[in-house]
């Protein structure tokens, strides 16, 4: 079952032949965790999906409202009897046309996986990682905001299982270091914690604001938003993925390199307080 538009129905009765969203990714969406029947960081949500399409120049109706979000989204979940859920609610622009639009009308689409976990966790199994070399993230402002082209993630996705690795490091045209496949990355070097700023085109993740917030609060550690180079992963005391799904999680190795997870456990307990 999905909510279509403020309609629940079955998966089956969505055409996809004209979907721009299908066709030529014409789309935006934002991931959301459900916690004991809340959804967690509803307003940071709501607010970077209202940035991205404005980004995208797509038209935002009068009634796609914070509070109209909320309701839509608990709507489908209540009805499919989920407490605990993965959500992703997809905005598509509505028109007919080719590569250029007729309108910029919109239209949503939410579908919900049920999770088992409530609070953020992480195992102790080897987690490593290695750079994805083949295609590089540009830049810019659409780099930043959570769109149907991921081509470039799915790619690394394929690397990474074809050789045994549990995720890749994605780079920029400066071969800095980006982003995760689907998380960004955080690097503890002595009492420095840094993470690449949105300028260097990662995504404006909302739990990476969080762990940002959460990170300026102890005075013990100092943290910078720069630019992170493959060789600053070789000096590194720690790294950590994060995302509002995951939560954290810690990077165990990069090639010959092998990390701690000190700093990432005593954040996933602070970060678990905000669930609360």
């Amino acid at each position: 079952m999905i909510n279509f538009n403020g309609t629940l129905q079955d998966n089956s009765a969505l055409y996809i032949e004209t979907n721009r969203g299908f066709l030529f990714g014409d789309a935006v969406f934002e991931t959301v965790k459900i916690v004991n029947s809340k959804i967690v960081f509803l307003e940071e949500h709501y607010l970077r999906l209202m940035a991205s399409m404005r980004i995208c120049r797509m038209e935002i109706p009068m009634l796609l409202t914070m509070e109209y979000f909320e309701e839509q989204i608990v709507s489908l979940l209540q009805a499919l009897k989920f407490v605990n859920a993965r959500v992703r609610f997809t905005v598509f622009r509505d028109s007919e046309g080719y590569y250029t639009p007729n309108s910029n009308d919109v239209k949503f689409v939410i579908m919900a996986n049920e999770l088992n976990n409530t609070f953020y966790s992480f195992s102790n199994e080897p987690y490593e990682v290695e750079l994805f070399k083949d295609f590089h993230l540009s830049k810019h402002l659409l780099s930043t905001i959570k769109t149907n082209n991921k081509m470039i993630h799915t790619l690394a996705g394929i690397f990474a299982k074809e050789n045994d690795y549990q995720n890749c490091l994605l780079i920029n045209e400066d071969k800095n270091i980006v982003e995760a496949i689907q998380a960004n990355i955080f690097m503890k070097m002595g009492d420095v914690i840094s993470t690449p700023p949105i300028s260097e085109g990662c995504q404006n993740g909302i739990l990476r604001k969080q762990i940002i917030k959460l990170i300026s609060k102890n005075t013990n550690i100092r943290f910078e938003e720069k630019p992170i180079s493959p060789f600053d992963l070789q000096k590194a005391d720690e790294l950590f993925l994060t995302n509002v799904i995951i939560g954290i999680q810690p990077i165990t190795k990069y090639r010959k390199k092998m990390y701690v997870n000190d700093f990432a456990t005593q954040l996933l307990e602070e970060l678990n307080c905000l669930l609360n």
